[in-house]
């Protein structure tokens, strides 16, 4: 607002003749303060319906130390933020039971089943055989999926540097893939863009050239030979010597489950052993699959 002639004029804040000079005057009244303005007849409301109207004040959370008026944020990140909050809350007041006790109890479980597993296939009769087979495949994918799936959020230990060695183990030496590409699939994009298709959703198995019928009953028989396949694909994604780690994980896992079964099961040729874990590996593919492109 423009100062009038004879308007006094001096730093903002300061009093001048028992006013404060930084308050807007209305301009053509000689009144030296729009707090005691008023118009004729009527009350200071009417004064600032004339033409003058004071805009919203400014706090210092709405302005950046330069100045500037910050943006709000998305709602979606506010959205994220609160859920994340709430989240923290679960959290810190669950158990350690509930956090990780119940999770390691059941893959301490199925390492527990491993020996009998590979003891049953010893067995030259078909029931023991394939109740061997059964434990082996129910404790692969406990450990692969589970395992894996809780590694990845870092979920079986409050320690970082521990986190990462189970996740090693889970992912790379039991599950035969990346464990920086799974991380950032799965954390990153799969929990970030879950809904949107081809980008964040989980129907990643996907083979439109194939017949229905063998799309879900058949094909998935090949998952744990994609899936080695498809690491080393994204080993190009990653650096040298966590691609190598991998490389090693992953042959490590294959061998001892291979030297086990020649040397525990008793298998006398290694294409049995192969096809045996095959077998093993695959059993529970098929639900894995089916949840996996419908969710």
């Amino acid at each position: 607002m423009p100062l009038q002639d004879g308007d006094p004029v001096g730093p903002r804040g300061r009093q001048l003749d028992g006013e404060v000079s930084g308050v807007p005057r209305l301009r053509g009244m000689g009144e030296p303060s729009l707090r005691s303005a008023t118009a004729p007849g009527g009350s200071r409301t009417d004064v600032m319906a004339g033409g003058w109207e004071p805009g919203p004040a400014r706090s210092d959370e709405d302005v950046t130390p330069g100045g500037a008026p910050q943006r709000a944020r998305k709602p979606e990140e506010a959205l994220m933020t609160e859920l994340s909050e709430l989240v923290q809350k679960v959290v810190e007041s669950s158990s350690w039971w509930e956090r990780h006790g119940v999770d390691i109890s059941i893959l301490a479980c199925s390492f527990l089943l491993l020996p009998a597993g590979f003891l049953c296939l010893r067995s030259a009769q078909a029931i023991p055989f394939l109740v061997g087979v059964l434990t082996l495949g129910v404790v692969h994918h406990t450990l692969t999926v589970k395992g894996s799936h809780l590694a990845s959020h870092n979920a079986l230990t409050e320690s970082k540097s521990w986190g990462k060695v189970w996740a090693i183990f889970f992912i790379e030496l039991c599950s035969a893939f990346t464990l920086e590409q799974a991380t950032y699939n799965h954390v990153k994009i799969h929990h970030g863009y879950t809904n949107i298709i081809g980008l964040g959703d989980s129907s990643t198995w996907k083979l439109p050239f194939l017949n229905r019928y063998v799309y879900m009953f058949i094909a998935p028989l090949a998952v744990p030979i994609l899936t080695p396949l498809v690491a080393l694909d994204l080993l190009r994604n990653v650096e040298w010597k966590a691609a190598l780690r991998t490389l090693c994980c992953m042959f490590l896992g294959f061998y001892c489950h291979y030297w086990l079964l020649l040397h525990v099961s008793g298998f006398q040729s290694p294409w049995s052993a192969l096809l045996c874990m095959l077998l093993t590996r695959s059993l529970l593919a098929h639900p894995y699959i089916h949840v996996n492109i419908f969710q």
